[in-house]
């Protein structure tokens, strides 16, 4: 069983979404608490079992991600934790890129594998999640392992939800099987930041090569 972070982790892990997934033109400020909006689901719940059984990869480092319903094709960064305990996000740059937060399984190893991306990335615009929402279930989502192997997944729920109310169990609790997590921002603007996050939830579907 993989294990599931510790509270500091998670916490961590909130206030990294909280503070910048893309938001506006910069990184946010963590310790402003979001404006509360309601919690609204798009899809079901995710379930905590595998639609079907598919064998569990070996770790292997993501270095690029393919979504096809939204155009998303997207070289992997590495992302660990800031200096102030906080997740990284992926850099704000024109060459922006989807980022593996580290501490969670690779894509297709037994767990939730969790992925950030901004939204929009100030003055560059558009970022690499800006579809995220438009996903819907049995999408397919394709990562790339730095192993020559591929593992694909299909979507099995869409959530936008408050920050304040961040599913945090959710997202990095414990599951059977090898599921994958996209997290940027989202909803209405206070400012320069979003009051949501969407959460894509997906579970893996097949594999090929390595």
């Amino acid at each position: 069983m993989i294990p599931r972070p510790g509270r500091v982790l998670a916490t961590a892990a909130l206030a990294a979404l909280l503070a910048g997934c893309g938001c506006g033109g910069g990184q946010g400020d963590g310790d402003a608490a979001p404006v509360p909006s309601a919690t609204a689901t798009r899809t079901a719940p995710p379930a905590h079992a595998p639609a079907k059984s598919v064998r569990p990869l070996a770790r292997s480092v993501p270095v690029g991600l393919r979504i096809p319903a939204i155009g998303v094709d997207t070289p992997v960064t590495d992302l660990g934790l800031a200096s102030d305990g906080t997740v990284e996000v992926p850099p704000v740059t024109d060459d922006d890129r989807a980022g593996w937060y580290r501490h969670s399984p690779t894509p297709g190893q037994t767990g939730p594998s969790v992925l950030l991306g901004h939204v929009t990335v100030g003055r560059y615009g558009d970022g690499v999640f800006r579809h995220l929402a438009r996903l819907h279930r049995g999408d397919r989502i394709e990562a790339r392992l730095e192993n020559g192997t591929e593992a694909a997944f299909a979507v099995t729920a869409v959530r936008t939800v408050s920050k304040a109310d961040f599913p945090t169990d959710d997202v990095y609790g414990d599951v059977a099987g090898p599921e994958l997590r996209l997290i940027t921002c989202g909803g209405p603007r206070d400012g320069d930041e979003y009051r949501d996050n969407v959460i894509v939830f997906a579970e893996l579907s097949a594999t090929k090569g390595g």
